[in-house]
C-alpha cells in the first residue's frame, strides 16, 4: 500500500465524493469532521454511506473516512458507516488523537460491528505529539498524521511557511512512526494556489522521512505524488546497490563498492526503501 497523497473531500458534498478519485490521490478521505458544519453531520453520514454502497463507485484508491472527535459523534459516525449492508471504508482517520486509550476505544467500537479497520491517527495537539510513540504502538494504528494547524493553535504558536517553529513535533511524528513500522503522513499546505510552497514543504517532508502528505485540493495531488516517488537517478542507484549486494553475498562480503561509494547495511536499507517506494508507485522495473 502506498500513501503518498491523502486528499480530503467534504462529506456533505456527494458530487465531490464521487469525483474525488479522479484527482489521482493514493488515499481519499471523506471528511465528517472539520469540513462539515454541525447542522449537516447527519446529512454527511448518509451521503458517504450512499456513495460507499453504490456499485458504480469503485475507486483505485484507499477510501478513508475522518470521523468526529467527540465520543458521541464518532459513535454516530461508525453506526452510519458500519451498521448495515453498505460497503465499509478501507480505513478510519481519528482526529485529535491524543492518547492510546482513544484509539483503542474506537478500535473496540469498530470490532463490535464485526470489522477491523486500519486507523490513521491525526496528531494535532501537544498531548498527541508527546504520546506519539504510545499511539503508534496501538495494534490497529496504521499511520501517524501530523496536523500542524491545530497544533500551532494549541501551542499558541505563529508559524511560517517552512514550519520551522514546529520542527521538533514534525520530526517526533516520523520517529514514532518508524519505531512502530507505521506510515508517517505530513501536514497539509492550506494555500492550494501556492505550488512553490507545496513543493518545498513536500521536499522537506521527504527529507525528514515521511511517507506522504495531506492535500486539500486536487491540484495538490500531482506535485505531492511526484515528490514522494523516487526519481530515475534514485532508482538507478538503488538497482545498482541491490544488484551488487547479490554479488557481494555470493562472494561472502558484507561491504562492497558501487561507483566509488562504499556500501554497507544502512545504505542497503536505503536502497531497499527506494525499491519498495518505487514498486508501490508502479515505477520499479
Amino acid at each position: 500500500m502506498v500513501r503518498r497523497s491523502i486528499m480530503f473531500t467534504p462529506g456533505d458534498r456527494p458530487e465531490m465524493l464521487r469525483k474525488a478519485p479522479d484527482a489521482g490521490a493514493d488515499v481519499i478521505v471523506f471528511d465528517l469532521e472539520d469540513a462539515v458544519a454541525p447542522a449537516r453531520k447527519a446529512e454527511a453520514r448518509d451521503a458517504i454511506a450512499a456513495v460507499l454502497d453504490d456499485p458504480s463507485f469503485d475507486p483505485d484508491a484507499e477510501v478513508c473516512v475522518r470521523v468526529n472527535s467527540t465520543q458521541t459523534a464518532w459513535q454516530a459516525d461508525l453506526e452510519a458507516l458500519l451498521d448495515g449492508d453498505a460497503d465499509t471504508p478501507d480505513s478510519i482517520m481519528v482526529p485529535k488523537a491524543d492518547s492510546p486509550a482513544t484509539l483503542r476505544s474506537i478500535a473496540g467500537a469498530i470490532s463490535e460491528y464485526g470489522e477491523s479497520l486500519p486507523l490513521l491517527a491525526l496528531l494535532e495537539s501537544a498531548r498527541g505529539i508527546l504520546n506519539a510513540a504510545e499511539i503508534a504502538g496501538v495494534e490497529t494504528v496504521d499511520a501517524l498524521v501530523f496536523g500542524s494547524e491545530d497544533l500551532a493553535a494549541d501551542l499558541g504558536a505563529t508559524t511560517t511557511p517552512s514550519l520551522s517553529e514546529l520542527t521538533y513535533a514534525r520530526q517526533r511524528v516520523v520517529l514514532a512512526a518508524a519505531a512502530h513500522q507505521t506510515d508517517a503522513i505530513d501536514t497539509m499546505v492550506t494555500d492550494f494556489s501556492d505550488e512553490e510552497q507545496l513543493i518545498a514543504s513536500a521536499e522537506t517532508a521527504v527529507q525528514y522521512g515521511f511517507d506522504g502528505k495531506l492535500a486539500i485540493h486536487p491540484s495538490q495531488v500531482d506535485p505531492i505524488n511526484e515528490a514522494f516517488t523516487p526519481d530515475e537517478a534514485q532508482r538507478e542507484w538503488a538497482r545498482a546497490v541491490l544488484d551488487a549486494k547479490v554479488e557481494a553475498e555470493a562472494a561472502g562480503r558484507g561491504v562492497f563498492e558501487v561507483d566509488g561509494e562504499m556500501i554497507d547495511a544502512p545504505l542497503i536499507a536505503k536502497a531497499e526503501r527506494i525499491a519498495d517506494q518505487s514498486n508501490a508507485a508502479g515505477v520499479w522495473d
